[in-house]
């Protein structure tokens, strides 16, 4: 027992009494800290394969950060598990003004370049593996169910913890690199059955499929970091198909960025909603019925904090989390057949569709790569939300479908055939 009263194992004693060195036990006691703040009583085995961090970009204000990293480079702390990161936030073939090339460059992300040298050296899975959603099959960090990870990235986890039937909890960044680099985190929440049960059921009681954004920030603002189990939702989707997957990576996210959930279940749908049903309900649940209406009122009361709101938009971000490779199908193809529609050649207003390295790679590969580069869709690796924060940006009348940009940043939401009524036509009611 040591003065935290978390129980060690002989070898996480070991690892903290400094036997595998000073950083490491550092490291061990950090988690250990962290763990009794949430009342965690033992620590648990890392057992997935890869572990992601939320820690992509290289800012020039992360100074400690990189004091950080090479303190566990040059003591040989790296991570025990080869990792994935958040997406880059530089992207040339991304619109981008002169001035804003400038602070980017510059100003924010100067140590992008040495930055990534340190990952790679820490134990980065490869070059090119930056992605919010690495769990796609495409990037190859995808947990087994039961695996227990060391990640951060909200849309990362809950995903994880939802579709996959992995188990981790919200960490933060740093936190995520620790586990890894001891092979050990804090057993509370997420990862301890009682933590994995739902305090509240959500009745789906809409006339058709919800828009998955929309319906996760209903419930995200809601039961805010509280585990929802789901009913209603199953009535649309035959299985957890690639249809699913791509619905629930978007719902989950905005219950992640507009709440903070780490873990819903879905009645018939996700693994452990599907093994164990309505026995995952807390006693003394409590409900809470979504209809049309409720939607309906949830998107009216979205702030709009353009400094014009009747401006015309600039630019269009789709893919916060980055799309799946059949979302980025589906999209070429309403998009070639909304514009010849419109009798128009090429989007009206300039789009940017993101997506991780390696599923931009495979899309690369379909006839679908030639449509999409026709219509004037760009399509790039970035991570909108970093570009989006900073005041530059901040002054631009951005549109999106994605619920998480809208929260973090002073982009407009609209649904997605808004969006695509927008930048096919070159306006909401055209």
């Amino acid at each position: 027992m040591n003065k935290n009263q978390i129980s060690l194992t002989p070898e996480q004693q070991e690892i903290l009494d400094g036997k595998k060195g000073e950083v490491q036990a550092k490291v061990m006691q950090t988690l250990i800290t962290y763990g009794a703040l949430f009342g965690a009583k033992s620590m648990e085995k890392v057992t997935g394969t890869y572990n992601h961090l939320v820690t992509s970009f290289g800012l020039k204000a992360l100074t400690p950060v990189y004091d950080l990293m090479d303190t566990l480079i040059n003591a040989g702390a790296v991570s025990g598990q080869k990792f994935s990161a958040d997406p880059r936030p530089l992207d040339k073939n991304v619109p981008s003004s002169f001035l804003q090339n400038i602070v980017f460059k510059h100003f924010m992300y100067s140590q992008q370049e040495n930055y990534e040298k340190q990952l790679q050296k820490l134990g980065l899975m490869d070059e090119d593996a930056f992605t919010c959603t690495c769990y796609l099959p495409e990037v190859g960090n995808v947990p087994k169910m039961g695996d227990v990870l060391s990640w951060s990235e909200s849309s990362a986890v809950v995903y994880a913890n939802s579709v996959l039937g992995a188990r981790c909890n919200r960490n933060s960044g740093i936190i995520d690199l620790m586990g890894s680099v001891v092979g050990y985190v804090p057993k509370f929440g997420l990862l301890t059955d009682e933590g994995r049960k739902a305090t509240w059921k959500i009745e789906v009681r809409t006339s058709e499929k919800p828009e998955a954004q929309l319906l996760g920030s209903c419930i995200g603002m809601k039961v805010m970091e509280d585990v929802p189990y789901i009913t209603g939702l199953n009535r649309f989707f035959d299985s957890l198909n690639d249809d699913a997957k791509s619905y629930l990576k978007d719902f989950g996210a905005a219950t992640a960025s507009n709440g903070a959930v780490g873990l819903y279940h879905v009645e018939g749908l996700t693994p452990e909603a599907v093994t164990y049903g309505e026995s995952l309900l807390k006693k003394g649940y409590r409900t809470f019925v979504i209809t049309d209406e409720t939607l309906r009122q949830t998107y009216e009361n979205y702030p709009i904090v353009w400094k014009n709101k009747d401006a015309k938009p600039k630019l269009c971000f789709m893919g916060c989390p980055h799309m799946t490779l059949h979302q980025l199908v589906d999209w070429t193809h309403r998009v070639d057949k909304a514009l010849k529609e419109a009798g128009n050649r090429q989007v009206c207003i300039p789009t940017v569709f993101t997506a991780s390295p390696s599923v931009i790679k495979a899309f690369r590969q379909l006839p679908e790569s030639s449509m999409l580069e026709s219509t004037g869709v760009v399509l790039s690796y970035i991570c909108p939300l970093m570009y989006m924060n900073n005041p530059l940006s901040g002054k631009m009348p951005v549109i999106t479908s994605s619920n998480k940009l809208r929260t973090y940043t002073t982009s407009r939401y609209y649904t997605d055939d808004e969006i695509l009524m927008q930048i096919t036509r070159g306006g909401k009611d055209a």
